[in-house]
């Protein structure tokens, strides 16, 4: 089982609507998106860290690992914002090589810093939805915003094929090790080719026997999944409500600003 969705199993959250975590997380990530406000993004990221962690019971060591993910993408994305290579020197540092400078202003640094925390509370957003909600359910509040139902269970098909996929991989590069397919780059080449290929064969063999069973199951063209469904709180409704009403406030201010 992916870690991710083992994760969400656990957490104390998931038994909370579905629907009122899927509101909150897309309405906190679409002001984060419009505002790109430094308050606002560190706002979100310590909100959506206390519901992960403290709420949730997502350990925090967890959590942060999968928070330094994109952030090393973004720290090497956003070098190019901060720094420049001139001839004159700017205001924030100044690197001389030979007669042009590595270079940057005060403004590009913010700018960058901006856009990295902007970029980090949107994953936030996505990982507090990920972390606390499980698959099944986030497809059932799919269908009920009218969400295409080949899209859903195409999305359906792909997420359960992950782990099919992921344990056949898995077996495929146990029998490899234990035979030394991996002793070196050349065997270990030649043996992610054969595992890949032998994948594409397992796939395409099992998506037949899956159709071959779901016709034999009188498949109309619809797959009907049981989800369980948890009834909304006022209280809980009360809060995302506030938190969001904050952050429309706090929206409208950075852009008058």
């Amino acid at each position: 089982m992916i870690t991710i969705d083992m994760l969400c199993y656990y957490s104390k959250l998931r038994y909370m609507n579905a629907m009122e975590k899927f509101t909150y997380a897309m309405l906190t990530l679409l002001f984060c998106v419009v505002s790109r406000s430094l308050v606002l993004a560190i706002l979100v990221l310590i909100v959506n860290g206390i519901l992960t962690v403290n709420k949730g019971g997502i350990p925090f060591s967890r959590y942060r690992h999968y928070l330094t993910i994109p952030l090393a993408f973004l720290i090497l994305s956003t070098l190019a914002v901060i720094v420049n290579i001139s001839r004159t020197p700017l205001d924030a540092f100044a690197f001389q090589i030979g007669s042009y400078y590595l270079t940057g202003s005060y403004a590009s640094l913010y700018k960058g810093i901006q856009m990295i925390l902007t970029a980090l509370a949107s994953v936030s957003c996505l990982y507090f939805l990920s972390f606390n909600t499980p698959m099944t359910d986030i497809l059932s509040v799919l269908k009920k915003l009218h969400c295409p139902d080949l899209l859903v269970e195409l999305m359906l098909l792909i997420y359960r094929y992950i782990f099919l996929l992921l344990d056949i991989s898995f077996s495929i590069s146990v029998s490899q090790d234990c035979r030394l397919g991996n002793r070196d780059f050349r065997t270990s080449m030649k043996s992610f080719g054969a595992m890949a290929s032998v994948l594409l064969i397992r796939a395409m063999a099992k998506s037949g026997a899956l159709y071959d069973a779901m016709e034999a199951r009188c498949y109309d063209g619809r797959l009907l999944v049981l989800d369980e469904q948890y009834s909304p709180k006022s209280r809980e409704i009360f809060w995302i409500a506030f938190f969001e009403i904050l952050l429309l406030i706090l929206t409208i201010w950075s852009k008058l600003r």
